[in-house]
């Protein structure tokens, strides 16, 4: 065998992408006894999570209690069934708490589960006034437990690589974040997500919203610019187009939703530092083909599982660790509330047609 030449003209030798700890983590030797409160369809998406993930769920509490059964029967056939949450809350071996209630009824909920000790893990958006959020916030902290919000998002496997080649350091300091997503949302047809009047700008890109915070890091966004608007074909009520433009000092960003796209659904993000350069596509948010770009080299891992169900594995599998570990969750909810406060400035904005300072709307505009 001829050993390559190390001339100049040689072929440069390939650059393999960073080994980065992207997937959920499990805590080492902490199992307690789980109790989901409110057992909507999202939460077969938890369910599957915790049960793959060997978490223990004990407990299942809905008002429709044959809900409750049918996600009891599938997935957790010895949990106990409540349609009161002060009968589960007064359990013992119950030490977490997962809240997957629509956000209008959840407050008095995290409340009453701080109030009982539990730690909570509250399904997002987290409140719908920043001044409730923070009361929370506050409750948990003086009962000596963890409050986290349900940001699946942030355990996509593309999103998660993203989240730790930015903490690494290895992209430098950010210049831009862009997304577009292209896909059909019509499906919340006759649920109660079609009530929701911003559902794309406030339900669904909360997930964005979210990581733009991760990513940015300290940078303080100063604008939002956003507007909504209907598709010429959709038959639902709330706007199904949506895009948001967010200004930094050093940076800017743009996250564009087409939520009535029935053909050729795309998805893509592209995340550009003082470093290098991250981008993500494929034809959904379950699957994505991501390449990072350092200096002059460029190379795709190979990123294994799916945003659905992975991040509600991730994201209670991170609430675990941290009370294992006695630290601080990445998602807490004092950390969200800057997430929210952007989500609320871009609804904002998309009222008034102006833009808006994340800080300055303290609730959820309702229009």
């Amino acid at each position: 065998m001829t050993k390559r030449s190390s001339s100049p003209g040689a072929e440069k030798p390939s650059w393999t992408a960073p080994e980065l700890p992207y997937e959920p983590r499990d805590p080492n030797s902490y199992s307690p006894g789980i109790g989901l409160i409110g057992c909507g369809a999202i939460t077969v998406d938890h369910l599957t999570a915790y049960r793959e993930a060997g978490y223990r769920v004990v407990a299942l509490c809905d008002i429709d209690l044959t809900v409750a059964r049918e996600r009891q029967q599938e997935f957790y056939p010895d949990a106990k069934l409540y349609d009161d949450i002060h009968k589960l809350l007064e359990r013992d071996d119950i030490e977490v708490v997962d809240i997957a209630t629509h956000p209008e009824v959840r407050a008095p909920l995290i409340e009453a589960a701080l109030l009982a000790g539990k730690h909570v893990l509250s399904q997002k958006p987290f409140v719908l006034d920043l001044a409730e959020g923070r009361r929370l916030v506050e409750l948990a902290e003086a009962q000596g437990v963890h409050l986290a919000v349900n940001q699946n998002g942030r355990w996509a496997p593309h999103f998660a690589y993203l989240r730790q080649a930015v903490a690494a350091g290895l992209l430098g300091d950010p210049l831009a974040f862009h997304t577009a997503v292209h896909w059909d949302h019509s499906w919340v047809a006759g649920t109660e997500f079609e009530k929701v009047k911003h559902l794309i700008l406030f339900d669904f890109a909360i997930h964005w919203f979210d990581m733009l915070n991760c990513v940015m890091g300290d940078a303080v966004p100063r604008r939002v610019s956003a507007s909504t608007a209907r598709s010429t074909q959709q038959k639902i009520k709330p706007h199904l187009l949506a895009q948001a433009q967010i200004e930094y000092d050093t940076a800017q960003a743009s996250l564009v939703f087409d939520g009535a796209v029935e053909h050729g659904p795309h998805d893509t993000t592209y995340f550009a530092g003082t470093l290098g350069s991250l981008r993500s596509e494929g034809p959904d948010h379950d699957e994505q083909r991501v390449t990072i770009c350092v200096g002059e080299q460029s190379a795709s891992p190979q990123l294994r599982g799916r945003w659905f169900p992975d991040g509600f594995h991730g994201t209670m599998g991170e609430l675990l660790c941290a009370i294992e570990e006695g630290r601080e969750p990445l998602h807490n909810a004092r950390e969200n509330l800057r997430s929210l406060a952007l989500c609320y400035a871009a609804v904002a904005s998309a009222e008034s047609g102006q833009p808006t300072e994340p800080g300055t709307v303290d609730s959820m505009p309702q229009g």
